[in-house]
């Protein structure tokens, strides 16, 4: 099998388990949990509107994209730190706890866990 071949096969194993993990997680009702990191400039927070960006994403990457994703506070760059965001999905309002779970210099990873129930 040609170089281009075993290429095009890997891609296509990798496209198959990303639509299997996506149909198994949009199985589950907006129960997830999720790693985010990203990098801030110095010591300090994380800026509420890029802790809400980036969640959105990530929770739209494991195939449970919001309407709508909200926070109001900043997420300190502190291991254990948490805030509370607001996600819009199919029309129901949902909270969702963010809590830091490394500080690594400027990086900063969280978890994304969304209500069990509406507001």
């Amino acid at each position: 099998m040609s170089p281009e071949t075993e290429e095009a096969a890997m891609r296509q194993q990798v496209k198959r388990h990303t639509l299997v993990t996506g149909a198994v997680l949009g199985a589950l009702p907006l129960l997830l949990s999720t790693g985010c990191s990203f990098s801030i400039g110095g010591p300090g927070d994380v800026d509420a509107e890029l802790v809400a960006e980036r969640s959105s994403e990530m929770l739209a990457e494991a195939g449970q994209a919001p309407d709508e994703f909200t926070c109001t506070q900043d997420l300190p760059a502190e291991v254990g730190a948490e805030i509370r965001c607001n996600m819009v999905s199919g029309g129901m309002n949902y909270g969702v706890t963010i809590t830091a779970t490394s500080v690594n210099g400027t990086s900063v990873q969280w978890n994304i866990q969304v209500d069990d129930e509406a507001l």
